[in-house]
């Protein structure tokens, strides 16, 4: 028998693309919301996400959901696509990019905590230990690039956004047991823009009025950072440990800032670099495991035999 190919450099590869995605969000919400408002951003980029996701699975068969699949599948669709992007974005109405992703990223603690609760993924001491080290880091960037206009409304939507975005995770993860992904992500995500059809009217309203630039954003936020990004993560979700995973997402915030730097001619200022190299140090410790100690053998008395 030939050995199985290794799927790490895949796994890998997904995070990055997921990393990498979700935090061009960040950049693009801001931008495009200029002129689409919340709610109709959020339905804009979930149906161009659900048909880019529609036309990928059209290709493949469909496993029908139990009834707690339905349940599990309702959590992570009105949760984290609907609820988390109607908050994200108006959190970006009242935060800049910067402070939103740090404060979002409360969520990969609440996600450890809730797999290790609800999942029995326990508390391992690296992850532990790497989430805290990575916390630090974010809080380093949010006191670096915080907003002296911040307000209390946006610190409460992202905290919304947070924690549907840990509950949508802790969701996901049974569901990838015995549906596939690509399914899984493309109902979540339906289910996310069926919650937003109330905003229709005012989508069409404002697309009318748009420039192309913010039309062409919301494309991209329902290609990329939706159809493409959630199914890499849901890739890597089928692989890795819920908290594990949730852990590498605090490398977003730092990938914020220099998006910001890069696209918007924002330098970010030194402690923002410092609590960036904080968050990838973070997330090197959390990808860490601990050793298991063989069990030393004990020395049999002269004169015992065994059987």
């Amino acid at each position: 028998m030939s050995s199985p190919v290794p799927r790490e450099p895949l796994t890998l590869l997904a995070v990055t693309v997921t990393v990498l995605a979700w935090a061009s969000a960040f950049i693009g919400i801001r931008a495009v919301g200029e002129d689409l408002s919340p709610g109709a951003l959020a339905l804009g980029r979930l149906v161009v996400g659900t048909a880019v996701l529609g036309a990928l699975l059209a290709r493949r068969g469909w496993v029908a959901p139990t009834a707690g699949e339905w349940r599990l599948l309702a959590v992570c669709g009105i949760g984290w696509f609907g609820i988390y992007n109607l908050a994200l974005n108006a959190a970006e109405q009242h935060l800049d990019a910067g402070t939103t992703a740090m404060l979002v990223n409360i969520g990969p603690v609440l996600i450890a905590v809730f797999a290790g609760l609800l999942l029995g993924e326990g508390f391992p001491r690296w992850l532990v230990i790497g989430l805290g080290v990575a916390f630090c880091g974010v809080l380093l960037i949010g006191f670096a690039t915080r907003d002296a206009g911040a307000d209390l409304l946006g610190v409460v939507l992202c905290v919304v956004a947070a924690v549907t975005y840990a509950a949508g995770v802790v969701a996901q993860k049974p569901l990838l047991r015995r549906l596939p992904a690509l399914q899984v992500t493309f109902t979540a995500c339906a289910m996310g823009a069926v919650c937003c059809l109330p905003w229709a009217g005012v989508l069409v309203d404002e697309l009318g009025t748009a420039p192309a630039s913010s039309i062409a954003g919301t494309v991209y936020l329902g290609a990329v950072p939706t159809a493409l990004a959630f199914s890499t993560w849901a890739y890597a979700l089928r692989r890795m440990d819920a908290g594990r995973l949730g852990a590498t997402t605090y490398l977003v915030p730092p990938i914020v800032v220099l998006l910001g730097w890069v696209l918007l001619d924002e330098v970010p200022p030194a402690l923002a670099v410092v609590g960036g190299g904080v968050c990838l140090l973070g997330v090197a410790l959390s990808r860490r495991r601990t050793r298991v100690r063989r069990p030393v053998p004990v020395p049999q008395e002269a004169g015992t035999s065994t059987v």
